[in-house]
């Protein structure tokens, strides 16, 4: 029991269970898999170790500025599933209600996250198109990593989102000059917290976005 734990100590602070550890070890065993056939990630960081640090801890601190009271959370050009099947193992196991909206247009990605929805039991709805093509959206957490630049992402959830209570994006290390750009052209209330897989890197969690005259 204590050995799948040790496998993921970074994310001790962020009292996970055996139960999510073990899930998180089924989707990197589906991933390494099907990478050989389709690129869901990086040939170089297709080893276990390395999508268990990159990918599935840095997307599990997400958790902290999800608002578990909402029904749905979006994830955005999700890829492999990323954030989103990690943050819906999460919810799964911690007992929330929330169903995880996954949208990729490609469709072997898509397919490969219905598959993976189904074998862990994910409250998921993958929705396989453009997001740009989309309107009148609402979500309650909307979050994006490796996605689009951070002003085309305020541009789609102000143009394209009716409703949400706020936006959590990955910010790497051109990420504070990113921000203060972004700045001159929109306003909207933010908090950083700092990554726990990169000290280079931030989350941002966005609310009020509005565009500046």
């Amino acid at each position: 029991m204590e050995e799948i734990l040790n496998k993921y100590p970074l994310l001790n602070q962020l009292n996970v269970s055996r139960e999510t550890c073990l899930d998180f070890e089924k989707l990197i065993s589906m991933i390494i898999d099907k990478n050989k056939e389709i690129n869901l990630i990086s040939k170089e960081t297709a080893k276990n170790e390395v999508i268990r640090d990159r990918h599935i801890v840095d997307c599990a601190q997400v958790i902290d500025f999800i608002d578990l009271n909402d029904n749905t959370t979006s994830d955005l050009g999700t890829g492999g599933g990323f954030p989103g099947i990690v943050v819906g193992i999460m919810i799964k196991n911690i007992k929330k209600d929330m169903k995880i909206k996954l949208y990729e247009k490609s469709h072997h990605k898509s397919s490969f996250l219905r598959e993976v929805s189904r074998k862990l039991d994910l409250n998921t709805e993958v929705i396989q198109k453009d997001i740009f093509e989309t309107t009148e959206l609402k979500s309650g957490t909307i979050m994006a990593r490796a996605f689009k630049p951070l002003p085309e992402v305020l541009e789609l959830v102000y143009k394209h989102f009716s409703s949400y209570k706020n936006l959590i994006l990955f910010m790497g290390k051109s990420g504070k000059k990113i921000l203060e750009e972004t700045l001159k052209d929109w306003e909207f209330d933010y908090e950083k917290k700092k990554s726990i897989t990169n000290e280079d890197s931030f989350l941002l969690n966005i609310k009020n976005i509005k565009k500046r005259n």
